[in-house]
């Protein structure tokens, strides 16, 4: 991604963070780089996946898409039953637990 998931440097970066805190991924199985830092990284990922832009996700090694697939597979519900199947979300008691710790208004 460009930049980090606390502060991303470009829209489609910060959307797709979006999406993925929405649809409920672990943060201790999710991963990220920042290719701003890198050329070669930033460069190479590009052709390892043959996908020309940047965001792009990958669950257990598979490429999944960059920001309009994410977008689009999140609209019709695909991202949701791949991420639940690849078990990449936080587990149901304890997505419980912090609603639980949520002060009322």
């Amino acid at each position: 991604m460009k930049g980090t998931p606390e502060f991303p440097q470009c829209g489609f970066s910060r959307a797709s963070i979006q999406i993925l805190g929405l649809q409920g991924v672990d943060p201790k199985k999710f991963a990220a780089f920042n290719v701003l830092e890198d050329d070669e990284v930033r460069e190479g990922i590009k052709e390892y996946s043959n996908w020309p832009t940047i965001p792009q996700l990958y669950v257990n090694k598979e490429f999944i898409g960059g920001c309009d697939i994410l977008v689009s597979m999140h609209q019709s519900g695909e991202l949701g039953d791949l991420l639940e199947k690849e078990t990449v979300l936080v587990p149901p008691e304890e997505s419980a637990d912090a609603n639980a710790e949520k002060p009322s208004s």
